[in-house]
């Protein structure tokens, strides 16, 4: 049923009966920002407190993408986004590329997800935009700004949990008049979709997770663990590398010996700031350093310059470094830091206790995330959740699983876990893939073709084998010469 047509109908069931009904949700033409052909967007008001239906609304911003086909099927992919704090709608663009086989037959729904993109945001600016990575007292000033951000917020951010959240999604799902709908989740999205699949079992036909992030992640506890894989994955590549091992030698050494130089204290240098130019004195301390470098793992093609970018830090060149932080600037201005610390504080920090640290394996990152949402949690306000909300979540709905096989924080063995108590999972792991496969090689063909038929079991998966972690740049003009199979730079948008 098109868009238009299901809006009518429900208008004339509202006018019709006197019974019950779910409210409408009116549609219309999308905003600028939504840049998708015949996209319409409504809202819908749901209760911030959802136990008592009482107190503040919060108006959860639609977006539908209409399916090309003029019969569409009638069970639409809903897409959640990552972060947590990102808004789905900042998802549109993938109906016109890794989602366009899908939207072929199916509409796509993206809600913003209470606290986040234009539903009721937590917003909190931390850095300012312009600031270069480096600054002096960064984590104090991040302190001072939520705590001033949690006092200015229009919220009661205790009610900003995933299960909460998800009870709004199926309100959405039951005005917009779809009975069963498929899901896709990236990141902290494949949590959402799980717990989804829990609480609404019955309007679920099939799922996509991409980069697992279940409750049983605990998330600041495993950031280092997950880094330091990825990292050791990049310096055994580049050994193995002739020409790349010849160039910077042994890479793992450099970088051990970069943040031994910043342990008793930040060094001030001087470098050009990444986007404008100018010559300015930063302090350079060891948890940027390893935030940008863990930070640049999570995309393999911003991972293959990371051997020249340590060497020259090695050489007391931190300006490259500095660049490379530029992308999670981007990043930052779509993030509601203050959702990201309602989901995290009530649903992963709590699972963190102090016995835990002595036992973590030594990793580069070490326990600098660990004692900053320590120090965070220590004053945000944390949400109730539901008893057993850690078990694994356990149902028969066909699920297909992704994982890069190089992700920095959600790696394969996270897929892994999830997937063995769901009895209709896949689990494929995607090789020269960093955090998030959905849009390299053939893997939105898979998808497609998963969500055309509702199964995975027959998807022939030997494409993905394809992909090849990208060749190292040696210098800034790229790298020395081709790589010898297919790169994923190279397969990202193949038309398979």
């Amino acid at each position: 049923m098109t868009t238009w047509l299901r809006h009518i109908t429900a208008l004339l069931l509202l006018t019709a009966t006197t019974a019950s009904t779910a409210p409408l949700i009116e549609l219309g033409p999308c905003p600028s920002e939504i840049g998708i052909a015949g996209a319409e967007c409504g809202t819908l008001e749901v209760f911030e407190n959802r136990d008592t239906n009482t107190g503040r609304k919060i108006a959860l911003n639609i977006a539908v993408l209409p399916a090309f086909s003029h019969n569409p099927e009638p069970d639409p992919l809903f897409a959640f986004a990552g972060g947590p704090g990102v808004g789905s709608t900042e998802l549109a663009d993938m109906a016109n590329s890794a989602m366009r086989r899908i939207r072929e037959k199916r509409d796509i729904v993206l809600v913003d997800q209470r606290g986040t993109g234009k539903s009721n945001p937590l917003n909190c600016e931390i850095i300012d935009p312009d600031a270069a990575l480096f600054v002096a007292d960064s984590e104090q000033l991040a302190l001072d700004r939520l705590r001033q951000c949690l006092d200015d917020f229009d919220a009661d951010v205790r009610l900003y949990t995933t299960p909460i959240a998800m009870d709004d999604i199926d309100d959405v799902r039951q005005a917009l008049d779809y009975e069963r709908i498929n899901l896709w989740g990236g990141s902290y999205g494949t949590r959402a979709a799980l717990i989804y699949m829990r609480r609404h079992p019955q309007h679920v036909r099939a799922v996509i997770l991409d980069g697992l992030a279940p409750t049983a992640i605990a998330l600041p506890l495993n950031l280092g663990i997950d880094a330091q894989r990825a990292l050791d994955l990049l310096q055994e590549a580049c050994a193995a590398d002739a020409a790349c091992k010849e160039a910077f030698g042994d890479i793992g050494a450099k970088f051990d010996a970069v943040l031994t130089r910043l342990e008793s204290g930040p060094v001030w240098t001087h470098i050009e700031h990444p986007r404008t130019g100018e010559s300015i004195e930063v302090p350079v301390n060891r948890f940027a350093v390893a935030a940008v470098v863990r930070g640049s793992l999570y995309s393999a093609e911003q991972s293959a310059v990371l051997p020249l970018v340590i060497e020259r830090a090695y050489q007391g060149d931190f300006g490259p470094l500095a660049a490379l932080s530029e992308p999670f600037a981007k990043i930052e201005e779509k993030m509601s830091a203050g959702l990201l610390y309602s989901v995290l504080c009530s649903e992963d920090v709590t699972r963190t206790a102090p016995e835990d640290r002595p036992t973590m394996p030594d990793s580069f990152f070490g326990p600098f995330a660990l004692d900053l949402f320590d120090k965070v949690c220590a004053f945000w306000p944390r949400g109730e959740l539901p008893a057993a909300y850690y078990e694994p979540v356990a149902t028969d709905h066909s699920t297909l699983v992704l994982s890069g096989n190089l992700d920095p924080v959600t790696p394969p063995r996270w897929g892994e876990e999830t997937s063995r108590h769901l009895k209709n999972a896949r689990h494929i792991v995607v090789p020269g893939v960093g955090h998030g496969a959905t849009h390299y090689g053939c893997v939105p063909r898979l998808m497609a073709e998963f969500i055309d038929t509702g199964h995975a079991d027959n998807l022939d998966v030997s494409c993905v084998e394809e992909l090849r972690r990208p060749p190292f740049f040696h210098s800034f003009i790229g790298p020395q010469s081709a790589a010898t199979k297919t790169s994923i730079s190279e397969a990202a948008h193949d038309s398979d």
